[in-house]
């Protein structure tokens, strides 16, 4: 089935399911992070393995279900755990959710992770607002260009939304979290986490925070100029040669289903106050 063909069809098979709901916002619900669902309203839970075109889940932490409801005065479609590189998917396949929410008509894109501290001020159970990123995956944009979302070279000079960002900071301290950082995030493949060379080098580029996903979803998003807002949860403290560390990726988990409850106030007030 051709590319185009097969996003239709799953966009297709979930307005079927949808009761005539139309999404507004796409949400991507990151390690740890799925219980932010619990915050939805009026949910019609569609599993990943019933909608035509999507791969199965295998990472820790993610449910493999589509949810759409309400969040914040507004209609939400999120992705309670997403597809990865390292799960041996095609980056076609890790960002079909993505152009398949974008032909169900979202207007605006929250992404979530889970990410280790390159920063050496941030702390485990910080949130990180992105304010920018570094992509060490393969773009999803290699191949034939997709003329149905965008061009072939879109810009990504800003792929996080400046008016949102400032309207997080403004939310945050409303809410009294004196935990919120801003930095860059970089992706790598993994799934092995990193060795203490790469962490130093990944702070030598600029990095304040690393992962295994997230940036292909931005930019699939931005290529169909669909606006991001994206937040990390820094869920450990990554080796560096003065400072090894053995992580687990349980723990991770962990940590993220603790600071759930805090990105779940931010996420929904933010979209309740977001103009589209």
């Amino acid at each position: 089935m051709e590319l185009m063909e097969l996003i239709n069809a799953s966009a297709q098979f979930i307005e079927g399911k949808l009761e005539g709901r139309k999404p507004q916002i796409g949400i991507v619900l990151g390690s740890g992070l799925g219980k932010l669902a619990d915050k939805i309203e009026n949910k019609i839970v569609i599993p990943y393995k019933t909608i035509p075109g999507f791969v199965q889940s295998t990472a820790i932490g993610h449910a493999g279900n589509l949810i759409c409801g309400t969040l914040g005065g507004k209609t939400v479609l999120a992705m309670q755990g997403r597809f990865h590189y390292y799960e041996g998917h095609s980056m076609q396949q890790v960002v079909h959710p993505i152009r398949t929410m974008i032909r169900l008509g979202i207007k605006f894109l929250f992404v979530s992770n889970a990410a280790g501290a390159i920063n050496r001020t941030f702390a485990v159970g910080d949130i990180m607002i992105i304010d920018n990123h570094i992509n060490l995956l393969p773009s999803p944009l290699i191949g034939p260009n997709v003329d149905e979302f965008g061009v072939r070279f879109p810009d990504m000079s800003r792929p996080y939304d400046t008016d949102v960002i400032r309207l997080a900071d403004s939310i945050g301290k409303e809410l009294g979290y004196t935990n919120i950082k801003h930095g860059v995030y970089l992706s790598n493949s993994g799934p092995n986490y990193e060795t203490a060379a790469e962490i130093n080098y990944y702070r030598t580029i600029g990095a304040d925070a690393v992962g295994m996903s997230t940036t292909p979803e931005v930019i699939a998003a931005r290529h169909a100029r669909i606006p991001v807002f994206g937040c990390s949860v820094i869920t450990n403290a990554t080796s560096d040669a003065d400072n090894p560390v053995e992580l687990d990726g349980d723990e991770v988990v962990e940590i993220g289903n603790r600071a759930s409850e805090k990105m779940g106030k931010l996420f929904t007030t933010i979209i309740e106050r977001i103009e589209l």
